[in-house]
């Protein structure tokens, strides 16, 4: 469950007006989570979060006009990769699903989805840092028809993680593994507890183990 000395900063980036208030509303009727910046698209967004301030959680749809999801994605991921990222779309193709994720996304969600499911999603990305539903995972599933090769965890890994993840198979400690990425310490913790998630680990070796069984590092 997320934090209760404190509500939970929800910024949510739609370029349909209608839909993004409705979400809003929404949002702000579960006890925990509050909206604090409404957007119309991507470079919306920058510009709010630069003038306003870092939200928890930033709810986006993948297509909308002057940056859209993936552009939008990749620049939370690159300058806060803390921001936990959950797309809201309706596209809900596996292509566009793999590639939310290996930009950055936590999470990914169609925008028929029930609100019990919308509050079940928020409160996996603060406990768990991720969130995968049942058709989202059906649909990643037969993405790898398309890739038969590589294992589906690895399709859900971003390119910083699969560089944590190989880091994280040298001597080096976390914290020397974060001046590597040029990334803090805390940082590195995050990168750290995602790959337990989604991997499906509970230590170092773990991961050493994965990498060294998927091909991701060679001994």
């Amino acid at each position: 469950m997320a934090k209760k000395n404190r509500k939970v900063s929800v910024a949510i980036a739609d370029d349909h007006s209608l839909l993004r208030k409705a979400l809003a509303n929404l949002v702000n009727t579960f006890d925990v989570y509050s909206v604090v910046i409404e957007a119309d698209n991507g470079k919306d967004l920058r510009t709010k979060i630069l003038k306003e301030g870092i939200p928890d959680i930033v709810m986006l749809d993948v297509n909308m006009p002057e940056m859209d999801g993936f552009e939008t994605t990749q620049w939370l991921y690159k300058n806060y990769p803390q921001v936990k990222i959950l797309a809201l779309s309706m596209l809900s193709d596996e292509r566009t699903i793999i590639k939310m994720f290996r930009l950055g996304a936590k999470g990914y969600l169609l925008k028929n989805t029930d609100p019990e499911e919308l509050k079940q999603a928020l409160d996996s990305l603060m406990d768990k840092n991720v969130y995968v539903s049942e058709y989202v995972s059906g649909k990643l599933i037969s993405g790898l028809h398309h890739d038969a090769d590589q294992p589906l965890k690895e399709l859900l890994l971003n390119e910083r993680e699969r560089e944590f993840l190989r880091w994280a198979c040298t001597e080096l400690s976390y914290r020397e593994i974060a001046e590597k990425m040029f990334i803090s310490a805390r940082t590195a913790d995050d990168y750290r507890q995602v790959l337990f998630n989604k991997l499906k680990v509970h230590s170092r070796v773990g991961l050493v183990m994965y990498a060294i069984k998927h091909g991701i590092v060679e001994i």
